[in-house]
């Protein structure tokens, strides 16, 4: 059964009640750096979900309550403190989580039964108390463990005891000077019939002796066997001079050993990449800037134009005018919509109270009345609400991109007539190509483990609300003017799109992490409560790559990108989450949707995506979970040529025709015609009526 690392991920920061920086890695042995709070844990994928819950209790365990201390002074090998510092944090842990305990039993029983303590062929009675002790707090609920002394229980006892980690430090003190003298005691030399311990002490403190004597017996002692009694204390001296080096704790190198098997060798190595903070000031093109542009290049073109071209010119202008008269039919509509959900929603939360002033109207009734007192019906304040929307502005727009910003006009004009605030961004990376002369500044600092941001990825501020009515109408036309110019089924191509304003690539995920800088400024700016998100685009980017330090054969490192692995994980420290990188580009999007959500929660994130006919299938397919929400949207989209999607990244992601679209909606017919054309036109406008209208109220549903 394969770990969902990103579970277990979560699991460390719920135990640890803090936002640990957990990673993945391929490690031999779980690490903790109490210092910088990072939790390091192998990528044990064949152990089990006990087990490798244990695992990880264990590392929360030493997370939350072993300090960034060196531990004891003295020569107390590390291996005594970790027995006595794991029996501690591990009584903590199951202190403070209760449930704990049973998956502490049941991992270390699985551990016990695998043999990884490596107990099948030893005596348990004839190691060292160490090795005991480790056993004892590990698996001594379900193992005899002997204990051979009072002195040894008061040890155990005492290890038991600990609450601090200096308790633990401690008790680690008396176990090493324990076992120490323990191991003295087993490796005194066996001394001869006329030789007492007496002399065998002094025989340790004079390196340098060439014969011994007794204490007791004053007869002389063979040269022969003196030499050889000499050379025997010489090698056992420097045995007693060191007794540490015997002194080690078998079952925990046992145990370490044996969890190395669990981690998959095989395993790609994690990767983990996080969202760099953009500088707005770099990111945002001024509006002012992009629309100064646009009327310069339009009137240098102006001057060279015939009277052919003027006139093709006017007709874009007459194009823009009559789409406005005709689009006031659906912001109307809108309008209503939105006012009745308002008004609906504040009648929900109204509240009446009585006055405690008499209503002489009711006088007349005190005989059957008991309510003669006059009402105030109290209403709670609605929420104010703003609009960012995100337009794309790259080269598979060309032949959608008017009917896209016709969708965009009418909910403009709709944030107009219900004074709601908005501003409207198009992504794009040839605003502030090098070539183009610009030198400006870096979006962030470039580090390794970063999310890499295009340095030529812009946000073209081309709408706002910030301006009067009169600069608004002028902005209109020449968005109106410029996405003719990209469409090929209209008379704008007459018209020169200034260099700057080219349609460009998709830098749709770059502009979705510069939204966690753009949405709540746009809040703060307009003390909004309620802010809405609306994304228009034809398709999904693709994969952004990560930062990485190149070091070269010659010459000084410097900061590269690579693309992201199979491997790689997102991980965010505001949240907590950490998410692996799927590895289709379009989940990749709805990844960083997800991610915009989850810092933003009271944001409504909208998708409006216009499908060429040929590509709706595809579409669904790439967005459909189960079969039967596949057919449910392939039914509607034959019938209706619309349809919403709801488990996306997008809390709503409509998906329309662009075909429908571009059909005027309004029922015109040439002179002449005959009934059949008549009838098919006015079907046709029908159907168009009601595809707008059923998305729009949904749409207002949402915003409302």
């Amino acid at each position: 059964m394969s770990i969902r690392h990103e579970i277990k991920s979560q699991l460390a920061k719920l135990l640890a009640t803090e936002d640990l920086i957990v990673e993945h890695r391929q490690v031999e042995t779980a690490q903790f750096d109490v210092h910088t709070r990072v939790l390091t844990l192998p990528q044990w994928d064949r152990a089990s979900e006990v087990v490798y819950d244990l695992l990880v209790g264990h590392e929360v365990g030493h997370a939350l309550f072993t300090p960034d201390d060196d531990g004891p002074k003295g020569g107390v090998p590390h291996q005594f403190i970790n027995v006595t510092e794991d029996a501690r944090i591990e009584k903590l842990m199951k202190r403070k989580y209760a449930g704990l305990y049973k998956t502490f039993r049941r991992g270390y029983s699985e551990l016990s039964n695998e043999d990884f303590f490596c107990l099948e062929n030893e005596d348990i009675g004839k190691m060292n108390l160490a090795d005991r002790a480790n056993l004892h707090f590990k698996i001594g609920d379900y193992t005899y463990i002997p204990f051979f002394s009072a002195e040894e229980d008061c040890i155990i006892k005492t290890i038991s005891d600990a609450e601090t980690f200096e308790d633990a430090c401690e008790a680690a003190k008396m176990l090493h000077k324990y076992c120490e003298k323990k191991l003295n005691n087993e490796e005194q030399p066996e001394l001869p019939q006329n030789q007492t311990s007496g002399s065998s002490d002094s025989s340790v403190e004079k390196k340098d002796q060439e014969e011994l004597t007794t204490s007791e017996s004053q007869e002389p002692i063979d040269p022969i066997d003196s030499e050889n009694t000499s050379g025997e204390e010489e090698v056992d001296t420097q045995e007693v001079q060191k007794p540490t080096d015997n002194l080690e704790v078998k079952t925990a190198d046992n145990l370490e050993d044996r969890l190395k098997e669990l981690i998959n060798d095989s395993a790609g190595v994690n990767v983990y990449v996080e969202r760099p903070i953009l500088n707005l000031d770099t990111v945002i093109a001024d509006n002012s800037e992009i629309h100064q542009l646009i009327d310069d290049d339009s009137k240098r073109q102006k001057d060279q134009y015939t009277e052919t071209d003027l006139y093709y010119y006017q007709l874009i202008d007459d194009q823009y005018v009559n789409f406005k008269r005709s689009a006031q039919k659906e912001v109307n509509y809108l309008v209503k919509e939105f006012e009745c959900r308002k008004a609906a929603d504040s009648y929900a939360r109204a509240s009446t109270s009585r006055t405690g002033v008499l209503d002489c109207t009711k006088l007349h009734t005190y005989k059957y009345n008991e309510d003669l007192f006059k009402k105030v019906t109290t209403l709670a304040d609605g929420k104010n609400h703003g609009l960012v929307f995100v337009l794309d502005w790259s080269g598979s727009m060309s032949d959608v991109l008017l009917d896209t910003c016709k969708q965009m006009f009418n909910l403009i004009w709709f944030c107009k007539k219900v004074n709601i605030p908005f501003e409207v961004y198009a992504f794009s990376n040839e605003w502030i190509r090098r070539s183009y002369g610009q030198d400006l500044p870096l979006h962030y600092e470039e580090k390794e483990g970063l999310l890499a941001v295009d340095e030529n990825f812009i946000m073209m501020n081309i709408l706002t609300s910030k301006v009067n009515n009169k600069v608004l109408e002028s902005q209109l036309k020449n968005i109106w003017r410029i996405a003719s110019a990209f469409n090929r089924n209209s008379y704008g191509g007459r018209y020169t799109v200034p260099i700057r304003m080219s349609l460009s690539g998709t830098p749709l995920n770059e502009s979705i992490v510069a939204l966690h800088q753009i949405l709540p400024m746009f809040q703060r700016q307009n003390k909004l409560q309620k802010v809405h998100c609306i994304i228009l685009t034809d398709g999904e980017a693709g994969h952004l790559n990560r930062h990485v330090k190149i070091l070269p054969m010659k010459g000084d490192p410097y900061m590269g990108s690579n693309r992201l692995t199979l491997n790689t994980f997102l991980r965010d420290r505001k949240t907590g989450t950490t998410c692996k990188v799927p590895p289709e580009h379009y989940n990749f999007t709805n990844l960083m949707l997800k991610n915009l959500k989850d810092n933003f929660p009271s944001v409504n994130i909208i998708g409006i995506r216009l499908l060429m006919p040929r590509d709706g299938n595809h579409f669904i397919r790439i967005h459909g979970n189960t079969y039967e929400e596949i057919e449910e949207m392939s039914r509607r989209w034959k019938k209706e040529k619309s349809f919403v999607i709801k488990s996306s990244g997008y809390d709503a992601y409509f998906a329309i025709s662009s075909s429908a679209v571009s059909q005027d909606t309004e029922f015109d017919v040439d002179e002449g015609a005959t009934k059949t054309k008549i009838k098919q036109a006015f079907i046709k406008s029908l159907k168009t009526k009601k595809m707008n209208k059923r998305v729009l109220g949904e749409f207002i549903s949402l915003v409302a």
